[in-house]
């Protein structure tokens, strides 16, 4: 039995798992980890990467690495303990009575076949039905899970649908055979608030509907707060804290649970500095006792970039003769100033990449004009153009992508460097990149290192460090701390308050976190459909919206309640 009186439909009970990482050497990625999932109902498994939720989550469908070794420990499912089952047990059991979503739908779709051909190679498989019936049972799934025109939608490949819908897919073919357990693995990571908010309500539905229990697993507290009942906290392979969720949002017991409830960004307070996970752990002052920064525009700051009307329209070929207009970006207005920062919102495809392409010219406006310091840069020549890629940066969401796999972080630092020829000589450069790292948190002996070396949060302190040592005035950050853990993502957006502080840059910071946004900006801009639909200073908009999407937006933050927030 749980500890809440409801029978366990799944028991972990000392599960002790490590990797070997050589002959002689072995790394624990979980240590002695116990708890229980009841029937008919959600837990939440919460830590940072590296705490061993995923690691759990895969010795539980038997999908371990070769080289993982389990030292210890069982996982009961009726009766039977999961680890002592052979493959093909395992192979019949998954996708049948257990199931599990993966964080990225389209590393799981394969985009060689359609979504309707892959649902009904899961349900010929292990529901034993005929090829049509599978079919007519795709459609249903693809209606249940609320994707629109299932009939149609049935034959389209995984590319054709977007994030929201491709991980609607993932969840269909997950409940395919109706399965009693549903392992969540990081299903919501990089879906903007609004469709995150419809996969949780999604999520919970069903689960009600079908009476399965879900492991829901995630870095993000404030989200378990909106659709689990119990929640379970992991760090560094052990777990930490367990118990209902009402429980351990309002008493965290374990100095760990508290960090990560605090280490979010808050709507109701704006301290100078975030508390990171070591300012717990080490008992050092809360956000709470720190001063607030102000925010907001006093109207006298000189504007260093202006866009006028700016419109970029796309055209898909229909045909031998016919074009299709697809506008991107429509007559956008709007100014940054010296030393601060305006936060641009919206949900995917409204447009908030495609204005910050223009802002660098990796995408070309259809009209408008971009005035930098009065001068209209979309007509430059080529030396001010050279300038202008140097005065106006850019960090991608996706350090993976925006970093050369073939070089060094050092490398990486001195080729902009060379290119807009900053510092003498190499050994010049050489001091300034080492200076670059050591200004945003890492060792010098990470100048020797390839991307692959590093995790998340530190390739993209590199990406930052890359923007930074060629001194510019405007830094765009294009979702650059959302898909990572609350610790580094509060860790990260320290360094760019004290970047700001110390060099008065100004920032365009891009993001669907409105939480992060708010807590960044001193202005905002809202787009929807390629439009501008609202404008002003970020604590006046969150306060009081005046556009019905706004109105939504802000609605569909996660861990509101659970936190007991309130707006200024």
């Amino acid at each position: 039995m749980t500890r809440n009186d409801q029978p366990a439909l799944l028991a972990v009970r000392n599960l002790t798992i490590d990797f070997r990482s050589g002959p002689d050497t072995t790394v624990r990625a979980t240590n002695h980890v116990s708890f229980d999932v009841p029937v008919n109902s959600t837990v939440g498994l919460v830590g940072e990467s590296g705490s061993g939720k995923s690691v759990t989550a895969l010795s539980i469908i038997g999908l371990l690495p070769e080289n993982a070794v389990i030292d210890a420990g069982s996982i009961g499912w009726n009766g039977r303990d999961l680890l002592k089952l052979h493959a093909r047990e395992l192979q019949t059991l998954r996708g049948r009575d257990i199931s599990m979503i993966f964080q990225e739908p389209m590393s799981s779709l394969n985009p060689v076949f359609s979504i309707g051909f892959q649902l009904v190679e899961v349900l010929t498989r292990h529901a034993a039905l005929s090829r049509r019936q599978a079919r007519g049972r795709a459609i249903e799934l693809l209606r249940e899970v609320d994707i629109p025109e299932p009939q149609a939608r049935v034959d389209a490949y995984p590319h054709q649908l977007s994030g929201g819908q491709q991980q609607r897919v993932m969840i269909a073919m997950a409940l395919a055979c109706e399965p009693g357990l549903l392992i969540a693995d990081e299903p919501t990571t990089a879906l903007d608030v609004t469709i995150q908010k419809q996969i949780l309500e999604l999520l919970a539905r069903l689960q009600s509907k079908h009476r399965m229990s879900v492991l829901f697993i995630t870095h993000d507290l404030g989200l378990v707060s909106e659709i689990a009942d119990r929640v379970v906290v992991m760090r560094s392979g052990h777990v930490k804290e367990e118990g209902p969720v009402s429980s351990v949002y309002n008493a965290p017991q374990d100095a760990y649970t508290k960090a990560l409830l605090a280490c979010r960004p808050r709507l109701n307070r704006r301290p100078m500095k975030l508390p990171v996970i070591e300012d717990f752990l080490e008992g050092r002052s809360a956000a709470d006792e720190m001063p607030e920064r102000t925010r907001g525009l006093t109207g006298d700051e000189p504007v260093v970039l202006e866009a006028r009307a700016l419109s970029k329209t796309f055209y898909l070929r229909e045909g031998l003769m016919r074009r299709k207009a697809i506008p991107a970006v429509k007559d956008a207005s709007f100014r940054i100033v010296r030393g601060r920062t305006l936060g641009l919102v919206g949900e995917s495809g409204s447009g908030k990449t495609t204005l910050a392409l223009m802002l660098v010219r990796l995408q070309q406006a259809t009209s408008g004009q971009i005035l930098f310091e009065g001068r209209n840069v979309l007509v430059p020549e080529a030396r001010q153009n050279l300038d202008l890629k140097r005065r106006i940066q850019i960090v991608f969401q996706n350090p993976y992508a925006s970093l050369n796999p073939r070089f060094t972080a050092g490398e990486i630092l001195m080729e902009p460097l060379r290119i807009h020829g900053l510092g003498t000589n190499d050994r010049d450069r050489r001091a300034l990149a080492y200076g670059m790292l050591d200004r945003v948190g890492l060792t010098r002996d990470a100048f020797f290192k390839y991307p692959h070396e590093f995790s998340g949060g530190q390739r993209q302190r590199i990406a930052i460090a890359r923007c930074l040592a060629i001194k510019p005035d405007i830094l765009i950050c294009d979702e650059a701390v959302s898909a990572l853990d609350v610790s580094i993502q509060a860790q990260l957006l320290n360094l760019l308050q004290d970047l700001q502080d110390q060099y008065r840059m100004s920032y365009l910071f891009i993001s669907h976190d409105l939480a992060v946004v708010k807590y960044m900006a001193d202005e905002l801009i809202v787009m929807n459909q390629g439009e501008i639909v609202e404008t002003g200073s970020s604590d006046e908009i969150y306060a009081n919206p005046k556009h019905p999407y706004t109105e939504s937006l802000i609605a569909s933050i996660p861990g509101e309640h659970a936190q007991r927030r309130v707006w200024h």
